[in-house]
Formats: structure tokens, sequence, C-alpha cells
């Protein structure tokens, strides 16, 4: 049985990504980290360079922590750096350096560019706090506070568990389910009574191998067989789908 919400009857809270799910900010991480492995591959291998790709971006970076998607990718083409640290100047040749490049060009896109909430998104989680259901934001993003503040949406979750929180907890990031895991329990909620909402594949694995009791994928760019293939329970390309206008 679903309730008007789209969801199991006994969910009780609900724990959403903030990239792709609650901001339009998923296009502006993508183009800020193919500017980033762009620039490396070039000055590394020259004009002949192997560029990175939208593929590139959903199989090893997107919804990961900055420095794992970093390394993710770097494997895949065969490369190691050292993993330098979280304090490293963007133009440093490591792990960090170059995450950190990447981010210095996402908050330059977001000044110049500003953030847009998805509407549909917005109006949901109205619904589902007024049907009594618990909120949290998860997001391997460092900047989740910022963002949620330049939309007016920090009143819209109970719980943050974002780069920040994980880097102080020591959790390791999506595809592990340990954020999710951290924004239930500090709700309060048994995983089996949350719903997970996700754009990202590695978000998907989170949701399945935390054995939470939904978990719904948002798709914003086409890859419905590859969310389910990944444990969505439900995918949709918009959250006002699922009912709960309010």
């Amino acid at each position: 049985m679903t309730t008007e919400l789209g969801l199991p009857e006994d969910i009780q809270a609900c724990l959403f990504d903030l990239d792709g799910v609650v901001t339009r900010t998923a296009v502006v991480h993508a183009a800020a980290w193919k500017a980033t492995f762009d620039a490396f591959l070039r000055e590394r291998d020259g004009a002949g360079f192997r560029p990175f790709t939208d593929s590139d971006y959903d199989q090893y970076v997107d919804g990961r922590p900055r420095a794992d998607g970093v390394r993710s990718f770097l494997t895949s083409r065969g490369i190691e750096l050292p993993e330098g640290t979280p304090d490293d100047p963007p133009d440093t040749q490591s792990v960090n350096g170059i995450g950190n490049r990447k981010n210095e060009l996402l908050l330059e896109k977001i000044r110049t560019d500003g953030v847009q909430p998805y509407e549909g998104t917005l109006r949901y989680i109205d619904a589902v706090r007024a049907a009594g259901l618990a909120t949290a934001i998860v997001s391997s993003s460092a900047n989740t506070r910022d963002v949620l503040h330049s939309i007016d949406a920090e009143r819209l979750f109970d719980v943050r568990i974002d780069g920040v929180v994980a880097r102080e907890r020591k959790l390791p990031g999506k595809p592990h389910p340990d954020t999710f895991l951290a924004a239930a329990r500090d709700l309060g909620v048994e995983p089996s009574r949350a719903a997970v909402f996700e754009d990202a594949l590695s978000g998907m694995d989170a949701g399945r191998s935390g054995h939470f009791g939904f978990v719904v994928g948002v798709d914003r760019v086409g890859q419905t067989d590859a969310l389910y293939a990944h444990g969505a329970d439900r995918v949709v390309k918009d959250l006002a789908e699922l009912g709960g206008h309010s």
C-alpha cells in the first residue's frame, strides 16, 4: 500500500540528495568536472588527449565525495597521483589538488549563474513535512549549507549530512550507505522506515546496500534503466509525479 506521497505506508522519514534532486546543480557539477579533467589530461597527454565524457561522469564521479571522484576517474585511466591533503592549492598535482580545482570552478559558476531549485521537489518536501514525516538532506557536497541558504531551503530539513559533516565524522561517501544511515540515525528512524531520493547511480547503490525501505531514482538525464539496475524501487522524472501536492 502507498500513501498520497507515493511511499509505502510505514515510511517515517525522507532522505534527499541535493544536486539533481533538490537543485539544478548537477549539470553545473558535470561542467566543472569536465573543465577540470580536460585541462589536466590536455596538460598531461597533449592535444591528442581523450576527453572526460558524460559516461565518465555518471560512472566514476556523480554523487561521490570530491576526492573519491577524482581517484575513481584517474584509476579508470590508469593514472596515479599522490593523495595530498584537503588543503592542497588547486594547482597542486594531487588527488585533493584536482578536487579543489574543480570546486573553485564550481563556485565560480554558481556565483555567475546562481542556483535554481526544482520547484516540484520543494512542493513535494512541503507535503512530506505537512504529513508529519521527518526530512534530511544528504549530499557529498561541502557547499550544501550555502546552496540551501541561497534558495531559502534550510528550513525544509531536520538534519543535514553533507561533505563537511561526513569529514568530521569520518563517514565514507556514496556508493557506501554511511551518510544516509547517519541521517536516519540522527532522525531516530530505522533505515527500513526511511526513503532515499537520489539521481546518481552511486546514490542508488547506497540506498540498496543500506537496506532502506524505499529508494526513489530521479531521472534528469535519461538513465531510467540504469537507476532501476542500481536499486531503485521507483524512478520518476520529477518528484511531483509521486503526488503529495500541497
